[in-house]
């Protein structure tokens, strides 16, 4: 007997130091136990201490990727990471509603690490209309409070996810890594369609080997719920993932800056 893959399409851009975006991803996905196909939507000049330079993928291009995976390859689940400009975000929108998708995991990556803002109010405007097509986002407290133009913290974090919900009409997992002051890390998981609110938690890991771990993540999920899983036992068991790669990665050495996650812990 013949079985099909369960397989996941990522569309995001190129890590040349391993450690996030595509790479990251496919590293998660095949982790989890799916088939991971790509879409690139740049090429970066990145190593462990940073991004030195980015090569955008014309656009045209980026739309032939997508229309002959589409059109060969059915997926239980597809992974958006950052989409660099209004252009692209438009294209990848309106090409994804010509095909019958489902689950789209979307990571709405607007936020560098040094704490700047990576899409101008072009790109953000589109990007807020893209995010009702998704199944699921996984923003961090940076990029929620500009999804909502507020602060964030751990007295309106359920507030704040369900007002992101509701607002743009999607479940949404925030990522509750930003917050100090406590040795155990709470994802805040707000369900759309029945409005119900769920809390995942694990205990905080000291290390600076955590980089690429919201493609991680949001690629897990992807990957859980093309294997049929229903959206809050993808979301506990992805982030249970996550924190095994995160403990069996921090005391390892990759280059000189902020090291990745052990993407296959044992």
């Amino acid at each position: 007997m013949n079985s099909a893959y369960h397989s996941v399409l990522t569309i995001a851009g190129s890590d040349s130091g391993g450690c996030a975006g595509i790479q990251a991803d496919i590293k998660s996905i095949s982790a989890n136990g799916a088939f991971a196909a790509s879409v690139i939507t740049a090429t970066t000049a990145q190593n462990t201490r940073g991004v030195f330079d980015i090569h955008a993928i014309p656009v045209s291009h980026i739309r032939k990727q997508l229309i002959v995976v589409l059109e060969d390859i059915e997926f239980g689940a597809i992974k958006i990471g950052m989409l660099h400009s209004a252009e692209v975000i438009e294209m990848v929108k309106k090409t994804l509603r010509e095909y019958p998708v489902k689950n789209i995991v979307l990571d709405p990556v607007m936020v560098a690490t040094s704490g700047d803002r990576l899409l101008n109010k072009a790109a953000l405007n589109s990007l807020k209309s893209f995010l009702s097509d998704a199944y699921l986002i996984t923003p961090n407290i940076p990029e929620a409070e500009i999804l909502i133009d507020k602060k964030i913290d751990f007295n309106n974090i359920v507030d704040a996810a369900k007002e992101i919900g509701n607002t743009f009409k999607t479940s949404v997992l925030l990522k509750g890594g930003h917050l100090e002051g406590s040795d155990q890390m709470t994802d805040t998981l707000f369900v759309y369609e029945i409005q119900k609110t769920v809390f995942v938690h694990n205990k905080r890991i000291q290390t600076k080997n955590t980089h690429g771990t919201g493609c991680t993540l949001s690629s897990a999920i992807a990957a859980q719920l093309s294997l049929g899983l229903h959206l809050e036992e993808a979301v506990k068991k992805a982030c249970s993932y996550l924190n095994k790669t995160i403990v069996q990665g921090k005391d390892r050495i990759l280059g000189m800056g902020n090291g990745p996650v052990e993407h296959f812990p044992k």
